[in-house]
């Protein structure tokens, strides 16, 4: 089969397990009766209720609502908007918006609505779709198979691994394993099942294993748990009290850093195999050696991949912080604060050692002459070809 074919089967492949974790349910309670959801148009709003303190406004919002899609298409439902207080949770309604629905039906007739929030799926989907058929544009093939496997890590993290930890695993070694499976279907979809693609998937492995043990080492020492990441109370008084939140903290460090380990990764593989090709004869040690030299040019500007993306999803903390005044010693000490530094400095650490894992592995292994893996080099030189 040629190259191109094996692409195409892979992504075929890849594909097919979509699909098929898409319709897995592993809920705790997959029996559990659910309401029925349609979009909804506001047609009325009664805001006698509401009570407004300055900005905040609490109570219930009594919204008067056409179903726009559904068994119930056409009927008008009194849905309750319950305002709690918080702005980052509630959302306040004025006729003409469209919002999404969650209602049961009573003696045929839709009852008991309520709003989910201001209609986005069909904006996300649109979104989804420009994203895919861009990354195809450019990449063909491979954007496909890279998009694919967007959506396959999006699907194992919502349909594997969030599911089993509600049941009970281990948080940790599902974490890793799920790390692993993941590595491996991205790795091996863009370097195929050659040297680059095992030097890939080798190194990113040792990079995430010591980010692991580096998390967990630190997370004691820094007398961290993981009630300190958002909603990990309310989980709690959800009814999972066996939940062991500071496990699901440390394996959220590693899961975090993976992606930017496997990107490092690919990157020094991929410059270890031209190397090889464009100077066959190089020895293994100048072969390493030229390994580490790239990947001390490409980890100056990666090391800060990890604090750009952390702390800007926490800007506003910041700014609170400052607005008070408060002393940096303060700062740098509050648990939420501390946790984030332990994940983008345990992240870094995993960035920094996954190019010398990488250019050793590589190394080794364009050194073997013969078996497998030299014939498998062959093959694919040959499909290129």
């Amino acid at each position: 089969m040629s190259r191109i074919g094996r692409e195409w089967l892979f992504a075929a492949v890849i594909a097919v397990v979509c699909i098929g974790l898409f319709f897995l349910d592993l809920a705790p309670d997959p029996h559990a009766e659910r309401g029925l959801h349609a979009r909804g148009l506001i047609t009325a709003v009664d805001n006698s209720a509401v009570r407004t303190n300055l900005i905040i406004k609490t109570e219930a919002q009594v919204l008067t609502v056409r179903l726009l899609d559904g068994p119930s298409k056409g009927e008008e439902i009194a849905v309750t908007n319950m305002l709690t207080g918080k702005l980052e949770l509630d959302e306040f309604y004025e006729a003409g918006a469209i919002v999404l629905v969650e209602y049961d039906m009573l003696d045929g007739k839709p009852s008991h609505g309520m709003a989910r929030g201001h209609y986005r799926l069909q904006m996300q989907l649109l979104l989804i779709g420009i994203f895919v058929a861009l990354l195809i544009a450019v990449a063909g093939v491979t954007g496909l198979k890279a998009a694919l496997s967007f959506i396959f890590a999006a699907l194992v993290l919502w349909k594997l691994y969030f599911p089993l930890l509600l049941l009970g695993y281990a948080p940790i070694p599902t974490g890793l394993a799920i790390v692993a499976v993941l590595t491996g279907v991205i790795t091996f979809s863009v370097g195929g099942l050659t040297r680059r693609g095992i030097a890939t998937f080798s190194g990113s492995m040792l990079g995430v294993l010591l980010t692991c043990a580096l998390a967990v080492w630190f997370a004691h020492a820094f007398n961290l748990h993981g009630a300190i990441r958002p909603f990990a109370e309310s989980l709690l008084y959800a009814g999972y009290y066996e939940l062991r939140l500071t496990d699901i903290f440390i394996a959220s460090v590693f899961i975090a850093s993976s992606g930017a380990v496997m990107d490092l990764a690919m990157d020094i593989a991929a410059s270890m195999e031209e190397i090889k090709q464009s100077k066959p004869e190089i020895g293994p040690v100048e072969h390493i050696a030229s390994g580490l030299r790239i990947g001390r040019a490409v980890i100056g500007t990666m090391t800060t991949t990890l604090l750009l993306a952390y702390s800007s999803s926490h800007i506003c903390m910041f700014l609170l912080f400052m607005a008070k005044g408060l002393p940096a010693q303060n700062i740098l000490n509050a648990p939420f604060v501390a946790a984030e530094i332990l994940n983008i400095l345990v992240g870094s650490f995993g960035l920094i050692t996954v190019a010398p894992f990488t250019a050793l592995v590589a190394g080794l292994l364009y050194r073997a002459k013969s078996g497998g893996l030299d014939t498998l080099g062959r093959v694919c030189r040959n499909d290129a070809t």
